[in-house]
């Protein structure tokens, strides 16, 4: 039987949770799964700002995870049940009648823009919790549902917008927890978001984004899909339209299987490397107005302390079940993205056999979706804030050929090695103990302190733009300077030069 917390009573009403004992057995963890913190994004709210809760006067059981928006299976986690009605966040605290106003630990979930969910198992904040922080995960609108732009939703809109309803549901679950989190034992001045993937993505948007500017204080990103061109408002109309048609109503009065099944029709099954994509944020002018690119060459994001990282095999497993098949087929991607550059692009990255076609796209897309934006957001904050660190995560599973993949460092971060999120035993053994140790404090510790370094774990020294140095989390702790350079220089030269933006 579950024992309930105390209740907590919200700006919209009185919440309880359950209790339970942290994984390390040394504390009391209340637990609060499913609190909504906007309106059911249904019906008529279908494709529109997330809007106000209305408020309830009943305490709210809150002792299960709210619904995730409706996405196909992903090899990477087990998905929630799912609907549009997904607006919803967690937290975890330390017992909270003992508690003192704790830094606060917001997770934002990846899964490309199109999936994810905060209730996978990977991420459970209890343990995280149990170190002295108050820890937050939420949901929000991705894929169809989130990222829909469209020349009817513009017109309806204040602002004559439409897409990025994702990124506004992240800055609304961040304004809810300004206004609440207090009452969970933790301190709104001292928020650290930190995210993976599509998650990492958004903080680097939310740097360049004035709604989110003092809603959050530090900063960590996993593998952040960042510094690569955004497709415009008009880009990502012109593309739904030719897609899906001009008839809005008709789309809103489909159920949402039928408007989750649409989602094929808006996504490549092959991502274009340099060019911009219609599902994710897009430049709408009002809460995204530049490339990120841009901004961080000029350091005009909003500059806080910062951890940023990658991991030492972004590629294969993203990549395995593309459709390139030959030299030539590899050879004509190189082309599609490159252009004018490709000559070089095929010297880095180069394919003389057929066996060489899926080590070299994995490089390709790691180098460009995840490691140069990985670096350029250290070498751009690092310019301003000298609290900048830089991680490479290479710590392979046992079982492990190659690895580690995307992602694959968050059961680490969170002390979850155990979570069983696929098929596939997820082994591990004392080394992978001692990094998940290192990092959930090294992660902990930047929360409270805004510098990740205690006396307890190996020194992390702060970014530095001429060594481009970094923290290798492998077998062990060690470091390392200029991790691919020469590929990464090459990437950002092209894209200083390439004046030619293309949605593919």
């Amino acid at each position: 039987m579950l024992h309930p917390t105390a209740v907590v009573l919200t700006e919209s009403g009185p919440v309880q949770g359950f209790q339970k004992q942290s994984p390390s057995a040394e504390s009391t963890i209340d637990c609060f799964l499913g609190i909504p913190y906007a309106a059911p994004p249904v019906g008529d709210l279908r494709w529109r700002s997330p809007q106000p809760l209305t408020p309830w006067q009943e305490t709210r059981n809150c002792l299960d995870f709210g619904p995730d928006f409706p996405q196909a299976a992903n090899p990477l986690f087990r998905a929630h049940r799912q609907t549009e009605d997904c607006l919803y966040l967690n937290v975890w605290a330390l017992e909270i009648q003992h508690a003192q106003k704790l830094p606060v630990m917001v997770w934002i979930h990846g899964g490309g823009f199109v999936g994810g969910s905060g209730s996978d198992q990977r991420s459970d904040g209890a343990l995280m919790a149990s170190k002295g922080v108050v820890l937050v995960s939420f949901n929000y609108r991705s894929g169809i549902f989130g990222f829909l732009a469209h020349p009817e939703l513009s017109a309806e809109s204040e602002w004559k917008i439409s897409g990025n309803y994702g990124l506004q549901d992240q800055i609304a679950a961040l304004k809810w927890i300004q206004q609440n989190i207090s009452q969970f034992g933790g301190d709104p001045t001292r928020v650290t978001v930190f995210g993976v993937s599509a998650g990492s993505a958004s903080i680097s948007l939310l740097l360049t984004c004035p709604q989110a500017k003092g809603l959050f204080q530090q900063t960590i990103l996993h593998s952040p899909g960042a510094a690569r061109p955004l497709a415009t408002l008009e880009q990502a109309e012109d593309f739904s339209v030719k897609a899906l048609g001009s008839d809005i109503k008709h789309l809103r009065s489909l159920g949402e299987v039928d408007i989750f099944k649409l989602t094929s029709s808006m996504n490549p099954k092959i991502r274009g490397l340099t060019t911009p994509r219609i599902l994710r944020p897009i430049l709408d002018g009002v809460y995204l107005s530049e490339n990120e690119r841009d901004v961080f060459k000029a350091h005009r994001q909003t500059m806080l302390p910062m951890i940023v990282g990658s991991n030492l095999d972004e590629g294969s497993l993203l990549t395995k079940e593309w459709a390139i098949h030959s030299v030539d087929d590899y050879v004509q991607l190189v082309i599609l993205n490159f252009k004018n550059f490709a000559a070089q692009a095929l010297a880095l990255y180069p394919v003389k056999a057929e066996d060489e076609i899926r080590n070299s796209i994995a490089h390709l897309f790691g180098d460009t979706q995840f490691n140069y934006g990985t670096r350029l957001l250290a070498q751009s904050n690092s310019n301003q804030v000298a609290k900048t660190w830089r991680y490479l995560f290479a710590k392979r599973r046992p079982s492990q050929m190659d690895g580690p993949h995307h992602g694959q460092e968050v059961a680490h971060v969170f002390g979850n090695l155990a979570a069983k999120v696929t098929p596939i035993e997820n082994d591990f053994d004392h080394q992978d103990e001692f990094i998940s140790n290192a990092m959930l404090n090294y992660w902990v510790q930047f929360a409270h302190a805004g510098n990740p370094n205690q006396v307890e774990l190996p020194e992390w020294h702060p970014y530095n733009v001429a060594s481009d140095h970094m923290i290798v989390f492998g077998a062990e702790i060690s470091n390392q300077d200029g991790f691919r350079k020469e590929n990464l220089d090459f990437i950002d030269h092209f894209f200083q030069a390439s004046m030619e933006v293309r949605v593919q």
